[in-house]
């Protein structure tokens, strides 16, 4: 299904609310929280577009192929990026709600604004998820820079 032509008002309110969602967030974290997101919702066409920013952005490989056991990975994410993933899957699986100590350890590790800025980025990816695996987007076509 093409959302864009079928529906264009939703996706421009999505691009929109994107752009809005990744003001002022480190592009690196981005990716990380976007990858993560996408991994536990099964989204292959945003793994694929998302490791490809990623690398685009700088990420190094192994950080990105140790993503999905990042609590294991000690030594490869900082504190503020474990906080940010802890988010983000404490969001995207909302398991009877986010726990209060994932929201404190994010709370620790951004300020006010950064974390609320963060949880519009979670939330964000969480809908693009959503939208592509439901719209049976393939992967394989996306190219950074030309989104």
């Amino acid at each position: 299904m093409n959302l864009p032509k079928l529906a264009p008002g939703v996706y421009r309110a999505m691009v929109a609310l994107d752009r809005a969602a990744n003001e002022g967030v480190d592009p690196v974290l981005a990716e990380l929280v976007k990858i993560r997101a996408s991994q536990l919702n099964h989204c292959a066409f945003c793994l694929d577009m998302h490791t490809k920013d990623a690398r685009a952005a700088g990420e190094r490989e192994d950080r990105i192929y140790l993503l999905s056991a990042w609590e294991e990975a000690t030594g490869y994410y900082t504190e503020q990026e474990r906080a940010a993933l802890a988010l983000t899957e404490a969001v995207t699986l909302l398991p009877g709600g986010v726990p209060d100590e994932v929201y404190e350890r994010a709370a620790a590790q951004f300020d006010e604004p950064q974390l609320a800025q963060l949880i519009g980025l979670i939330l964000t990816i969480n809908a693009w998820n959503r939208i592509a695996v439901t719209t049976r987007a393939l992967p394989g076509v996306y190219q950074p820079g030309r989104h």
